[in-house]
């Protein structure tokens, strides 16, 4: 019960500063919206290709994906900014402990990324998606999920380099391939075969295809079991390292 209690005070404090300034969850919602009505149409004649009936069918669970990965990995600036102004060490003399101030902040991040998620959905349906609502909300959870450690990986990049002009190249070099390799916006089976074993690699792909394979309602296809084991795996992953980091910021 403490432990919640000290969580839901850190998250308390979080919203605030987002219901004080928006801008950061609106631009963060603007790119896949945009995608969402210029890429999408573009799809329209790959549809036999993708095996969907709709091409935002295909698009939007890619989308999810995305604006859980992009809008989570740029939740470390914020913590950069605290740092700067003194908040990180005023924390630092409290009682709390360490892996609550980490989960207060993901869950705001969180609800931000469930807001979003929820109109990107919305939109999708207006534009004709189709889609199990089952595998629907188990496609948000995985988005929740990835997005949750590309969060909590930012809040610990953020405390290890102290500065934006340092974590925003690393980020970028970071998300490059990502985009390119995770099936995002085209299928790898578009691409050469070379090209689709490299992206074998990639855990984002098996997390988009995860997501993509959840709106079909089908649970027991080997892409749905291996996004979701990758995502649960990346999320214990970066929840360690951001707790170790805000432990060691402390000590």
């Amino acid at each position: 019960m403490q432990f919640l209690r000290e969580s839901f005070i850190v998250f308390r404090r979080q919203l605030r500063m987002n219901l004080r300034n928006p801008a950061w969850v609106i631009i963060g919602m603007l790119q896949p919206v945009m995608y969402l009505f210029l890429f999408g149409p573009l799809l329209k004649p790959l549809i036999g290709q993708l095996g969907v009936e709709n091409e935002y069918t295909f698009f939007v669970p890619g989308m999810l994906v995305q604006l859980g990965i992009f809008g989570a990995f740029f939740a470390g600036f914020s913590l950069i900014g605290e740092w700067r102004e003194g908040v990180i060490e005023a924390e630092r003399v409290t009682p709390a402990s360490r892996t609550a101030l980490l989960v207060g902040r993901l869950v705001r991040d969180l609800l931000q990324l469930l807001v979003q998620a929820g109109i990107l959905v919305g939109l999708g349906y207006l534009l004709g998606m189709t889609g199990s609502a089952r595998g629907i909300v188990f496609g948000v959870l995985l988005t929740l999920l990835v997005g949750g450690a590309c969060a909590a990986a930012s809040n610990a990049l953020a405390l290890t380099t102290k500065s934006e002009d340092v974590m925003a190249p690393v980020i970028n070099m970071v998300m490059m391939p990502v985009l390119l390799l995770s099936g995002i916006l085209l299928p790898m089976t578009l691409g050469p075969q070379w090209l689709q074993s490299v992206s074998d690699w990639m855990p984002f792909k098996w997390v988009t295809d995860g997501v993509r394979t959840s709106f079909s309602g089908d649970f027991a296809r080997d892409p749905m079991l291996y996004g979701t084991a990758w995502a649960a795996v990346l999320f214990v992953l970066s929840l360690w390292w951001g707790t170790a980091t805000f432990r060691r910021e402390n000590a």
